[in-house]
Formats: C-alpha cells, sequence, structure tokens
C-alpha cells in the first residue's frame, strides 16, 4: 500500500462525495435533524439528554463509512469507473485504505458541525483526556468496519442489489442496530454507540474498542479478498 496513492485517492473520494446532493443530505441534514428534534423532545420519548449527540454522532458515522462508501462504490463499479483504475497503480488495499480516509475526513467535519449545534443548544458532555480517546478510537475503528461491510457488497454485488440492501442493512442498524439506543456490545453498530455514549459520559469503553477493532480488521481483510473492480 503506497500512503501518497492513498492521500491522493481520498482526496478525490472527498471531493465526489461533497458534490453529492443526495450524500450530503445523508451526511448533513439527517444527522442534524436528528439532533435538534432529540434535544428538543427527546426526554418525551424516553431518551437521554446527557448522551443523545453521541449517539447522533454515531448514526453519523454509520450514514457515511457504510451507506454513503456502499453505494457510491457500487455505481462507480456498475459504470467502469473502477475498471479503469485497473489501469492505474492503485490496488484494492489502496482503495479501501482512501474510500475510509476519505470518510474519516467527512466524519471529522460532521461530528465537529454536531458537537458544535450541539454545545449551542445547551449539550455539555463530561470531557476526560481519556474519553476523547476512546471516541476517536471508536469512530475510527467503526469507520473501518463500516468501510469495509460497505466495500464487500459493493465489490460482490450489482450495483442495484447494492443499492437496495445497504439502505435496508442502514435502516435495520438505526432502528435495531444499538446505535440510539443501548445494546450488548456484540455488533459493530451497538459497539461504537455504547463507546460513544460512555465517552460522553467521561468513561472509556475498552469492550466496544475490541469488539470494533475485530469488526474492522475482519471485515476489512474479507473485503480486499473478495473485491472485485468489475461487476
Amino acid at each position: 500500500m503506497n500512503l501518497a496513492r492513498v492521500v491522493r485517492h481520498a482526496a478525490m473520494e472527498l471531493r465526489m462525495l461533497l458534490r453529492n446532493g443526495e450524500q450530503l443530505l445523508l451526511a448533513f441534514a439527517i444527522p442534524l435533524g436528528l439532533l435538534v428534534a432529540g434535544l428538543a423532545w427527546g426526554t418525551g420519548f424516553g431518551l437521554d439528554r446527557s448522551t443523545f449527540p453521541a449517539s447522533v454522532i454515531a448514526v453519523a458515522v454509520w450514514s457515511t463509512a457504510f451507506t454513503a462508501v456502499a453505494v457510491a462504490t457500487g455505481f462507480e463499479r456498475r459504470y467502469g469507473v473502477l475498471e479503469r483504475l485497473v489501469a492505474t497503480p492503485l490496488t484494492r488495499a489502496d482503495l479501501i485504505a482512501g474510500k475510509a480516509l476519505s470518510a474519516c475526513a467527512l466524519v471529522t467535519i460532521q461530528a465537529l458541525l454536531l458537537l458544535t449545534v450541539a454545545g449551542v443548544l445547551g449539550w455539555r458532555p463530561q470531557v476526560s483526556p481519556l474519553a476523547v480517546l476512546s471516541a476517536v478510537a471508536a469512530m475510527a475503528l467503526g469507520i473501518g468496519a463500516f468501510a469495509g461491510l460497505g466495500l464487500l457488497l459493493a465489490g460482490t454485488l450489482k450495483a442495484e442489489v447494492t443499492l437496495a440492501l445497504a439502505n435496508l442493512i442502514y435502516l435495520v442498524g438505526l432502528a435495531l442496530g444499538g446505535l440510539i439506543v443501548d445494546q450488548p456490545p456484540l455488533l459493530p453498530t451497538a459497539a461504537l454507540g455504547s463507546a460513544l455514549r460512555g465517552a460522553a459520559l467521561g468513561t472509556p469503553a475498552p469492550l466496544p474498542l475490541l469488539v470494533l477493532a475485530l469488526w474492522a480488521a475482519a471485515l476489512t481483510v474479507i473485503a480486499r479478498k473478495a473485491f472485485r473492480w468489475t461487476s
């Protein structure tokens, strides 16, 4: 894997994501709407105001690193964009790393925006160095796991199937995956939500981080081996 190639590819991926209106809706409008509504009225539905913004950041990571990567890559593969990349020095590892790095950059922008809005609306997390480090590690590992899953779908299925399945998995993960409501941290979605909510309360979360690390490693390896450049 070549670092310079990865960075160049990540920059190109980020520019493409920021030019896509649907991806901007998924990346910014939906999480911001969820954040504002949850902080304004969420207590009436049993949501914990002290940790809800952390849950919304987990949703943003899920949206960007899984759904956006899966759908965009699936159609790039369908229309021959990836086939043309075969003629370049870019390898599978470079492609996966570049997409994950672009997702990291976009998630950073999302997180900063969501944290700013949450702060304006009165959210005050319990900040500690270990909690911040735990949150950053959880987001990085979550991106690795979700991007690996997205690339696995996009690199093995037809674009239309990837679109339908990615959206279905996204909705199931959003509703039942533990991103917003605490669940045992067995799935990467539940582990990410648990880790970020713990960080918001000033508590590192070693078990969710371990689960995320295992999922990220496994899904990255599987995606790298199974990914096909052409449909």
